[in-house]
């Protein structure tokens, strides 16, 4: 008899680290897959402690319907470790786990301003953004050594880091509050070819709303937020598989345009 994986959160979050350090892909989810959001998180929780390093941020990704129904959440999160800023001459080196899933998502990136008030649990619209000093563009690094990952669903997605591998970090929004970002026509573009386009508008309560589903569900969590942090806010234009060696370009209404080349991820030498 096929012996059935067993709800190990600490062992699932440690085999996704493994394979992360060796920089080699899993074949399969690496136990029983999560069953719920508690679930999930708490693999994640396993997997940050375990990384050991500095939680430079925060990516928010969109969980769609029907299955944003079935969960209760419009929205998950992930941990990001890594950026790199943008430069205007080249395209970036981002790394990628060859074998597993790669993608570049265009992105407005959020920092934090000042820490959301201890013990408030609940942020209108405003009072998230005056919780954010600068909007910048950017492209989130989505990449885990499981190929399957978003096939398999948000609860797997938020398991392994959200999915995230890095951030590429372009030039400031000027004067954001008032620059209706959020209605900007968005490309994402690989070697070069149009893949998806869109609006932060289309996201519910737009870029903004991330912050403030961010907020709460760090509230809930009892997890600190820090200013200096980002929030990738979400993809904009959809989510596009990519492989090592092809550049991904994010063209923020022909007003910036960054872009970065998917390099294979390396072993963890440390």
């Amino acid at each position: 008899m096929q012996e059935l994986p067993i709800r190990d959160p600490a062992g699932i979050a440690g085999r996704f680290l493994a394979a992360r350090r060796a920089a080699v892909p899993l074949a399969d989810y690496p136990g029983c897959a999560p069953g719920d959001l508690a679930e999930a998180y708490r693999i994640q929780d396993h997997a940050i402690s375990g990384w050991g390093r500095d939680v430079i941020g925060w990516k928010v990704g969109r969980v769609m319907p029907p299955v944003s129904e079935t969960l209760g959440t419009e929205r998950l999160a992930g941990p990001i470790f890594a950026a790199a800023p943008a430069d205007a001459d080249r395209a970036v080196a981002m790394p990628v786990f060859d074998g597993g899933f790669a993608a570049g998502e265009a992105e407005f990136l959020l920092r934090i301003g000042a820490a959301p008030p201890a013990g408030k649990t609940r942020f209108t619209l405003d009072e998230a953004a005056e919780l954010i000093d600068a909007v910048h563009v950017g492209i989130e690094i989505a990449s885990s050594p499981l190929a399957t990952i978003n096939a398999l669903g948000p609860l797997v997605v938020i398991s392994d880091f959200g999915n995230n591998n890095g951030l590429l970090v372009g030039p400031a929004v000027p004067d954001w509050r008032t620059s209706g970002f959020e209605q900007w026509d968005v490309t994402t573009l690989i070697d070069g070819r149009a893949v998806g386009c869109g609006k932060a508008a289309a996201f519910p309560d737009g870029a903004i709303g991330s912050a403030r589903f961010l907020f709460e569900l760090m509230a809930a969590r009892g997890i600190a937020l820090r200013p200096g942090q980002w929030i990738s806010s979400g993809a904009i234009g959809g989510v596009h598989d990519a492989h090592v060696g092809q550049r991904v370009e994010a063209d923020f209404g022909g007003r910036f345009k960054i872009a970065c080349t998917l390099i294979e991820a390396q072993p963890d030498r440390d």
